[in-house]
């Protein structure tokens, strides 16, 4: 005997779905009847926006010759507002993924989207696909929060009329990343979701995010990124065999999997570990979130926050994944239409270099090589997230790299040019001193035959035409400690990077030059290593290097 379904009860009374299929669970459950669960379907969802006067709220361009579409948002306008807000999409998904099943249980999420001067189109495009394409008992809240746009009040409260849609409104232009610690600090559900204000979800998008952040709350989640074309609006599938990487200078680039990586995946719905994300469009738990220190906050506007949150989610004992079976579209710009107070590039190197000093350690320094422009830029106080770094027990840059992006290779110095560095008669030498565990350099007279430096003299390595660096052997490198010169073990690259610059050795970071000292015994052959601010005259900072 079968028992007929319950009537589904939907919010048109301002009753929260959710809420209701928990009570009926209990009933259920006291009475030992079964529980039917319902879906609404786009259909209804259709019925509910009934109320919400779509055209006044798009106030669509009335369109002349002449005009351009891109002058305000980078994107065709005019083109996305001929584009209905419910359009059809194609499903882009491996056709594995519609025979897989998830949990009924799943947790619901506050879906965070945030925006600055957003296309109405492209905003509520967004919302109406999320709310289309999507579970009403997994939406707990879809939270807006307008970053100072110029007509932001008006434009937020208006979509207050479409379901489970909040409103917050900043004050003062904060950024996205301050932004959305807003509106995560708002948020109700365990689950954080978030999402850019241009883009489109695809069908069944969220149930796999969830199903894996329930499984694994450490496991920061994001689907593939589909395309939607600026100019025609056009959704795109993208390959799913991609993932996020970089380079040395924190430029984010899209990776094809090796061939030893796919091989490894027998089936095309399996997560895909990446080592970076893009940041737009991810899920993350809102403990694990708030645990690992939610945003750097101290960063500006837009630009590097997705380094330092992959990097950070990595070393403190999470994992990064991309989930084939979702799907989301996304306007890519060729440029940003927003202004940024202190300029695109200076805002991307302040948010990078912040990220660096915290998270790579000593292989910051080769972002320093990679990006020149970021060395002397202010980038304001880190002593907080340090702090963060050490009570997490974050590891080491060095782990991240040997575990998870070792297709990032370090540059070494195979291929370089190397010899003594000389002054006069003298050349570099290590010397070890009572008292201290690692040796420092000193200059002393040379010793060995010609071409061949005794064991103990130092040699410069050339590896660019920019920086080189000063090392005794593969063990131990030269590293500054206050003033003096000392020697580190080398575990990859402790060794510091120097520019040469005519005669002289300039120290990249400190931005001081080599120099030599009579030590305290007065002995012009035994003199101290110190770092001193650059002076073309002094005599004390000319090196010969066995190379130009």
């Amino acid at each position: 005997q079968q028992t007929p379904p319950l009537p589904c009860i939907v919010a048109y009374f301002g009753i929260d779905p959710a809420d209701v299929i928990m009570f009926m669970r209990v009933v259920m459950s006291a009475y030992q009847l079964p529980l039917y669960m319902c879906q609404i379907l786009n259909a209804e969802w259709e019925d509910m926006l009934e109320g919400f006067d779509e055209r006044s709220y798009l106030n669509a361009r009335r369109w002349k010759p002449g005009d351009d579409p891109y002058t305000l948002y980078a994107f065709n306008q005019r083109e996305s507002e001929r584009i209905p807000s419910n359009r059809a999409l194609r499903d882009t998904r491996h056709y594995r993924c519609t025979t897989l099943h998830y949990d009924s249980d799943l947790p619901p999420t506050s879906i965070i989207i945030t925006f600055h001067n957003e296309a109405r189109s492209t905003l509520l495009r967004t919302i109406r696909s999320v709310l289309n394409r999507t579970p009403v008992h997994l939406i707990h809240e879809i939270i807006l929060v307008d970053d100072f746009s110029d007509d932001g009040e008006f434009d937020c409260q208006l979509l207050t009329k479409l379901p489970k849609v909040k409103c917050l409104r900043n004050n003062k232009r904060e950024g996205l990343i301050r932004s959305r610690v807003r509106g995560a600090d708002a948020a109700r559900a365990g689950v954080l979701t978030f999402l850019d204000s241009h883009c489109e979800v695809n069908k069944d998008w969220l149930p796999p995010l969830l199903q894996r952040i329930k499984q694994d709350p450490t496991c920061v989640v994001s689907p593939v990124i589909d395309i939607i074309n600026m100019d025609t609006f056009a959704y795109v599938a993208a390959s799913a065999d991609l993932r996020g990487g970089f380079d040395w200078s924190l430029h984010f680039k899209w990776e094809q999997l090796s061939p030893e990586q796919r091989a490894r995946r027998t089936d095309p719905t399996q997560p895909i570990k990446t080592p970076i994300i893009a940041g737009g469009l991810f899920v993350i738990d809102r403990s694990w979130f708030n645990h690992l220190g939610k945003y750097d906050t101290a960063m500006d506007i837009w630009g590097g926050e997705n380094f330092e949150i992959s990097f950070r989610v990595w070393q403190c004992g999470g994992s990064l994944e991309i989930l084939p079976c979702s799907r989301v579209g996304h306007v890519f710009r060729k440029k940003h239409p927003y202004v940024f107070p202190e300029g695109n590039a200076n805002t991307y190197i302040k948010n990078t270099r912040r990220t660096a000093e915290v998270w790579m350690d000593d292989f910051r320094l080769f972002y320093y090589s990679a990006r020149p422009a970021a060395r002397g830029k202010s980038y304001g106080d880190i002593r907080s997230r340090v702090e963060l770094r050490k009570k997490l027990n974050c590891k080491s840059f060095k782990w991240y790299l040997d575990n998870v992006y070792p297709e990032l290779k370090v540059p070494d110095d195979s291929d370089s040019q190397s010899g003594v560095i000389r002054q006069r008669q003298n050349c570099l030498e290590s010397r070890r001193v009572e008292g201290q565990e690692l040796p420092v350099l000193t200059l002393a007279p040379c010793i060995g035959t010609e071409g061949v430096p005794a064991i103990n003299q130092v040699r410069m390595s050339a590896q660019s035409s920019e920086s080189t660096a000063l090392f005794i052997s593969r063990q131990t490198c030269s590293s500054l400690q206050g003033l003096f010169i000392d020697l580190q073990s080398v575990v990859y690259v402790s060794f510091q990077r120097w520019q040469k610059s005519g005669t002289h050795l300039e120290h990249l970071v400190s931005r001081f030059c080599l120099d030599s000292e009579m030590a305290l015994d007065g002995m012009d052959s035994s003199r101290m290593l110190v770092i001193s601010p650059c002076e073309l005259s002094a005599y004390t900072q000319r090196w010969e290097v066995p190379f130009s």
